[in-house]
């Protein structure tokens, strides 16, 4: 074989070599740049087994959730809560056209999505039906955390999926969150949830001499303010109709007697908990005195004052834990996260 041969099968050896090496890079290069479209590296939560929930109380009880009207109406995007997605539209663009492409991403997540406008990025109105104002910039959110756990990462992924599909339809530019970083900050908050999740039960027993009155009940609680629901649980609620605290009876085997009275206190979502708490012990106390019973906790302990003192003092410190995490009780986000 002549040289100039060799010459020219070595020429076609380094082209080949290069086409290899060549599409190795390319193939690296598009695995990346997937990655980072999706959150690289995060644990497939749609495989893995879930971790259980923690709910710990002062007093472990059954709960209901508390069905308040409009208790988020006004909510607005917080990336505190939210996986907040930013729209800007070419020029300004009216509520009912925004509505028209958002209404079904909304209507598939419930009362987790909802959506602000903007007309110059500054100061967010909650978008709302029938406003007749155009709006420069949109966000839309979802939210992460509630009592219920972590939002699923599939349906995060859908969700940012309709929110781009949506910016394609309205010509607008979107600004998205990394969804690995999203994802972490949503665990770790669900963990502080879990934490200062906290209920206040207490329970107030007949004398061994006779089960109480309906009728002397009802008149009592009625006097001290609380309106009775559909559930037959009574409920003082504020100016703004959130339930600040619950009182729930138990039926004896006698019709129009009750074993049990049950006062409940969710502290997340009571504002200024502390006079809220002593607010439920003063009229527990009342009606301890009014109708003769006893005050116990869901162990049968006698509650004494030292007891209620106690339970006041540990509320000092689940307040201020959620004041510091930037989630005041009763306030709007709170009410949301534990919603």
């Amino acid at each position: 074989m002549s040289e100039f041969q060799l010459g020219l099968l070595f020429i076609g050896v380094l082209a080949i070599v290069g086409v290899i090496v060549y599409n190795r890079v390319q193939e690296r290069l598009a695995g990346r740049q997937a990655e980072q479209a999706f959150g690289s590296q995060h644990d497939d939560v749609l495989l893995d087994e879930p971790a259980p929930r923690r709910e710990p109380t002062l007093e472990p009880v059954a709960r209901k959730p508390d069905h308040e009207p409009a208790a988020s109406a006004q909510a607005l995007p917080d990336e505190a809560l939210d996986y907040v997605i930013k729209l800007t539209v070419q020029r300004p663009l009216s509520v009912s056209a925004f509505i028209e492409y958002w209404s079904p991403l909304e209507h598939r997540f419930a009362k987790r999505a909802l959506a602000a406008g903007s007309e110059d990025g500054s100061a967010w109105m909650r978008i709302a039906q029938g406003d007749p104002t155009a709006y420069g910039a949109f966000q839309t959110a979802l939210q992460l955390v509630s009592r219920a756990g972590v939002v699923n990462e599939g349906e995060l992924i859908e969700f940012r999926s309709e929110v781009e599909n949506l910016a394609a339809a309205l010509g607008a530019t979107v600004v998205a969150p990394e969804m690995k970083r999203t994802m972490e900050r949503a665990r770790e908050l669900d963990q502080f949830c879990a934490d200062a999740d906290i209920q206040i039960v207490l329970n107030l027993v007949a004398e061994a001499g006779g089960p109480f009155s309906v009728t002397k009940l009802d008149s009592a609680i009625t006097a001290a303010g609380l309106g009775r629901g559909a559930d037959e649980a009574y409920a003082l609620r504020d100016t703004n109709g959130h339930v600040l605290y619950t009182v729930s009876p138990f039926r004896a085997e006698s019709e129009g007697e009750l074993a049990k009275l049950g006062f409940y206190l969710d502290v997340p979502r009571a504002p200024e908990v502390r006079k809220t708490y002593e607010s439920m012990v003063r009229l527990a106390r009342q009606l301890a005195a009014g109708l003769g019973g006893t005050l116990v906790d869901d162990n049968g302990r006698a509650l004494d004052e030292q007891s209620l003192a106690a339970i006041g003092a540990e509320l000092d410190a689940v307040r201020q834990a959620l004041e510091t995490r930037g989630l005041p009780p009763g306030g709007p986000l709170a009410t949301r996260l534990f919603s």
